[in-house]
């Protein structure tokens, strides 16, 4: 989700084209563990095709500052990522990469992943619990959980790198991907890259939002190769 909107911006940033300043944003709470598995090559502006696997036992959650606004709590389930892909000729800068706010990058991957699921006429009770967030509150969300970051001492502050993001989020392109109809279905899991993520992560099986399940079952046959590549832990 993440990746077409900070390759148009990082790039214009790093042609000394855009100058974006990050507002201040509140801090929240991170909990439990980010887990991300390998599971195939990606295009020529990221590093692969990856899977966010919730731990069974440590689910990530994040708490939003004001329990008043909408996505209070938002805890993502299983679903495909690529984090915050960057352009290659970008990540030589400080605080650029496509890992560098991970956690900050699930939540606002899922709440797009949620979005479109529920304007498709998907129910869950993870889908249902964000009905009331707006892409304006998306933006503000991702800023909010890389403030996060910072204050609990997971990042440094980076105020270009994050000022580059929170813009790319926040902008015409990503209301247009925000606005897109049809994109549930392509969010589901595959059979064999959730018999991956079981293998990977035990129990993981049961971190798949229903609307995002396999239509067909688990193969029986051996996962395709796959390694988890990177773990956070709150």
């Amino acid at each position: 989700m993440i990746k077409r909107l900070i390759s148009m911006i990082t790039a214009a940033s790093v042609a000394g084209c855009v100058t974006v300043d990050l507002p201040s944003y509140p801090a929240g709470v991170f909990k439990g563990s980010v887990i991300v598995l390998w599971v195939g090559e990606g295009d020529s502006s990221g590093d692969g095709k990856f899977i966010f696997i919730p731990d069974p036992r440590d689910r990530l959650v994040f708490t939003r500052p004001d329990r008043a606004q909408p996505g209070t709590v938002i805890r993502p389930a299983m679903m495909y990522t690529d984090g915050g892909s960057i352009p290659k000729i970008a990540q030589v800068f400080n605080g650029l990469s496509p890992w560098g706010y991970a956690p900050a990058y699930m939540i606002h991957d899922w709440l797009f992943v949620a979005h479109h699921c529920a304007v498709d006429g998907a129910s869950s009770p993870g889908i249902d619990a964000l009905q009331g967030v707006s892409f304006e509150d998306s933006a503000r969300i991702l800023g909010e959980a890389i403030e996060t970051l910072v204050a609990q001492n997971q990042v440094k502050r980076r105020d270009v790198a994050a000022g580059a993001i929170t813009a790319a989020v926040g902008s015409g392109v990503a209301k247009g991907l925000w606005d897109q109809r049809g994109a549930c279905e392509d969010n589901r899991i595959s059979a064999a890259h959730l018999a991956a993520a079981e293998r990977a992560v035990p129990g993981s099986a049961q971190t798949v939002d229903s609307s995002l399940a396999p239509k067909d079952r688990i193969s029986a046959f051996a996962p395709p190769p796959a390694r988890v590549v990177a773990r956070v832990k709150f």
